[in-house]
């Protein structure tokens, strides 16, 4: 049987909100026609002056990604605040809100967009403005394609060369315009396959996807989680219980890879390593089929597996596992993305 190993173990003499920090995902800002990946600007507001009364730490993404790293404790109360494609909303609404509170933010670049000069995205010179004041920019690819997603009759070989020149020409051209190489990258539409996860890290880049949940010392470099922030999801009620979650001590996945084949209903085995968590009030829910049952393999090595009672729908879908932390209204939180293509 074939497990991966996460990067890291959680633990359990460190407090479980000083081995965390929580990343946000924005794109949009009042951009009302984009409503699944827009946020509006009351919602953005509201999250801002939370952060601000409840005394979190707004960190530099690279500093939270150097923290796990090391498995060094954090402060507690760490944010980081990420946004995708380097949309014109983002000068125009998110920048001047977070300039005025002084806190650091991250923008993985799509390049493409920007050098076509789609009216939808900032200018270099918009961002070289925003770098002067403690914005940093990372790669999101050059195309924003479907990476995992091969062309026809094209080889594995063919693939790879396609994604170094994609991936390679993002890194190129933000060094050129900005003076700086990237060492983050986003996966467009938070979708990675083990392939690709691989030569992401084989270049050199930590990357980050879509799906939801804290970033622990267990975290895996080549797929960090972040709790996606639009309309749908940003009501402030969810956002205090996202920034309150805990990062679930996942030791080891199988399978780690989130491709699946059309009429699956995967399977997804779990080992936990020692934590406050309450699993007997251990919770899973499947996307779009709600919560499913949990098969204990070893509850004394916290060993569990999870599978959908019917086959996945095409495209993203995800396994989303919580339970209770012994700390009032504290809740760990994992989630596992899966996608049919």
């Amino acid at each position: 049987m074939l497990v991966t190993l996460l990067t890291g173990s959680a633990s359990f003499g460190v407090q479980a909100e000083e081995s965390q920090a929580v990343v946000l995902m924005y794109h949009h800002f009042g951009v009302d026609k984009y409503p699944s990946t827009n946020i509006r600007l009351a919602q953005f507001d509201a999250h801002l002056d939370y952060l601000a009364q409840e005394e979190y730490q707004v960190w530099p993404l690279a500093r939270v990604v150097d923290y796990v790293r090391r498995q060094k404790p954090f402060p507690g109360r760490v944010v980081a605040i990420t946004i995708d494609d380097a949309y014109r909303s983002v000068f125009d609404e998110a920048y001047p809100r977070l300039r005025e509170r002084g806190w650091p933010f991250t923008v993985f670049v799509a390049t493409d967009g920007v050098d076509r000069h789609f009216q939808a995205y900032m200018s270099w010179q918009q961002m070289r403005e925003m770098q002067q004041h403690g914005v940093s920019f990372e790669n999101h690819s050059a195309t924003h394609d479907y990476l995992i997603r091969r062309q026809t009759d094209e080889t594995a070989d063919q693939w790879r060369k396609r994604m170094q020149d994609d991936i390679g020409r993002a890194q190129r051209r933000i060094k050129t315009e900005l003076g700086k190489t990237p060492t983050l990258f986003a996966y467009p539409y938070g979708e990675y396959d083990e392939a690709l996860a691989g030569l992401v890290s084989e270049m050199g880049l930590v990357a980050f996807g879509q799906q939801s949940g804290p970033v622990g010392f267990s975290a895996d470099l080549r797929a960090l989680p972040r709790f996606p922030m639009a309309e749908r999801f940003a009501a402030l009620s969810g956002f205090k219980q996202k920034l309150q979650s805990l990062a679930f001590p996942v030791t080891a996945i199988r399978p780690w890879g989130p491709v699946v084949t059309a009429k699956e209903a995967p399977r997804m085995e779990i080992e936990l390593t020692e934590s406050d968590a309450r699993l007997d009030q251990l919770s899973c829910f499947v996307s779009g089929q709600g919560a499913v049952s949990i098969e204990w393999l070893d509850r004394k090595a916290r060993y569990f597996a999870v599978q959908a009672p019917i086959a996945l729908p095409r495209g993203r879908s995800r396994y989303n596992c919580t339970a209770p932390s012994s700390r009032p209204g504290r809740y760990f939180w994992f989630s596992h993305l899966w996608i049919v293509p």
